[in-house]
């Protein structure tokens, strides 16, 4: 009987030589699968539908390959990152990302890349759709007030990024010159109820977070990775309040999710639901019943889920302070018949005493930041304390103060806040736990004190009880200090 050491030594050989055909099998495979993209022949011209974010051109479905021209304009212009500040965007098409670009294998895309002349500098275009030097960038490289033309083949399907590629290259993507382009397999992506384009970015400005006035980008914190913004297309709010995205129960829901960088990558997840199928980095392996998708610097995802109960789920970067702090933050309303079996809300609200002595308090600090520029009149009050408001209530109130249902009461026509406004600014300046009815509605969660100077608190009071049908009370500093040194 041969032993275990000679079996091995015959059949090694055999299994290695087995697995190299194989693997060689897989690789012409690979180059038969481009070489027959590269075959395909196209039958007409058509113009290209681009679109803007959050929107997609029409599905590919069967149509045949075609020689697709796509004209996309260059533009540098002034943008709002967030309320009170400023940014000078870079742009493909005038947006941030760019304009999605819808193609299939085997499509000849006849690309016009124009630069406006009122832009300043020149610029050009990497697809990592493209197989050939640069992506496009050695063809594409074009002054103000030029048009360049060139050419390539959709060689393999996925879902690709795009950006500029002109030096220095991290600077022109980090002024938001990136976008998306899909490549769909021939006869297309299956049918889904709802498509949308989503892209994060990261930003870095010369001023804080929130700092008000026109914002220069500052190239030492981009090199260090110090981002002050990082958002979701192109702006904090891009996709909240009446920008949300939305869908009925029992749709399903397809996003093309890109990450433009250009250097953190990005942890996507909505918050009450499952992706069910992702693409992962946008290409052929599938993933299911995923709770987070990672997304590179220059890397995508497609992600696709049915929406089975209604309210609003909340799309983030969960490196958690991303979304909280610096904009990663965006929203999916779903409408429809609640499904109790899948969802119920809170059942009840009981009473619970823990024993001993681990009860947790709220983090505190005595460190307050006094508001460099205090309001002079009521319409800077408003300004101001929507902007503060931004930074620190939205992501729990929302935009317009609905607030989250069975998690924070609204803001909007709020019975409690309008009954005690001290009891309001006590609510800002020491937080609030316990059971409060707002509305009606029981509401048991926990609000952290605000680290906000008094200025900064009766400005945001005054934005709130000027907004959304509330009284109209204007709240002082004087009014918060009387509360704050109440014992």
């Amino acid at each position: 009987m041969k032993t275990l050491k000679t079996i091995k030594q015959l059949f090694l050989p055999m299994l290695l030589l087995a697995s190299s055909v194989l693997l060689l099998g897989c690789v012409n495979d690979d180059k038969k699968t481009n070489e027959n993209s590269a075959d395909i022949a196209v039958n007409q011209e058509m113009i290209a539908e681009l679109t803007s974010p959050p929107h997609v051109p029409t599905p590919i479905g069967a149509r045949k390959a075609k020689k697709l021209i796509v004209k996309m304009e260059i533009l540098e212009e002034e943008g709002e990152m967030t309320d009170g500040v400023k940014y000078m965007y870079w742009t493909f098409g005038g947006t941030v990302p760019g304009s999605f670009i819808r193609t299939r294998v085997g499509d000849e895309v006849e690309f016009h890349l124009q630069n406006h002349p009122n832009n300043k500098l020149p610029h050009n275009i990497d697809l990592h759709a493209v197989t050939g030097p640069g992506g496009g960038a050695e063809s594409s490289f074009v002054a103000p007030g030029h048009s360049k033309v060139f050419s390539f083949k959709t060689l393999n399907p996925g879902l690709y990024v795009y950006h500029c590629a002109t030096a220095p290259v991290g600077m022109h993507i980090a002024n938001g010159m990136y976008g998306l382009i899909l490549v769909e397999p021939e006869g297309g992506l299956a049918p889904v109820d709802k498509e949308y384009y989503i892209m994060q970015g990261d930003f870095y400005t010369k001023g804080a977070n929130g700092e008000r006035g026109l914002q220069p980008f500052d190239m030492q914190k981009a090199v260090d990775e110090r981002a002050d913004y990082v958002v979701f297309n192109g702006s904090v709010g891009a996709l909240t309040g009446d920008n949300a995205i939305t869908a009925n129960v029992g749709e399903t829901v397809r996003l093309f999710v890109g990450n433009g960088g250009p250097n953190l990558v990005s942890s996507f997840h909505v918050i009450g639901e499952i992706f069910d199928r992702v693409h992962v980095e946008g290409g052929d392996l599938i993933n299911e019943n995923i709770q987070t998708t990672l997304i590179p610097a220059g890397g995508a995802a497609i992600v696709e889920f049915r929406v089975d109960v209604p309210g609003s789920l909340i799309m983030v970067d969960h490196s958690i302070f991303r979304a909280f702090n610096k904009g990663a933050l965006g929203m999916l309303k779903v409408s429809g018949e609640e499904d109790k079996k899948i969802y119920s809300g809170e059942i009840r609200d009981d009473i619970y005493l823990p024993e001993g002595p681990g009860i947790q308090t709220m983090p505190t600090t005595d460190e307050i930041v006094e508001s460099e520029i205090p309001a002079k009149s009521f319409e800077e009050q408003m300004e101001f304390g929507k902007q503060a408001y931004m930074q620190t209530c939205f992501a729990c109130h929302q935009g317009d103060g609905q607030g989250i249902a069975n998690a924070f009461p609204p803001l909007a026509k709020s019975d409690y806040l309008n009954a005690d406004v001290d009891r309001a600014i006590s609510a800002v300046l020491h937080g609030l736990t316990g059971e409060i009815t707002v509305n009606g509605n029981k509401y048991n969660s926990v609000m952290t004190r605000q680290t906000l100077s008094p200025d900064e608190v009766a400005n945001v009071l005054t934005y709130v009880y000027n907004s959304w049908g509330n009284s109209g009370k204007v709240v002082t500093r004087d009014m918060v200090m009387k509360v704050k040194n109440k014992k």
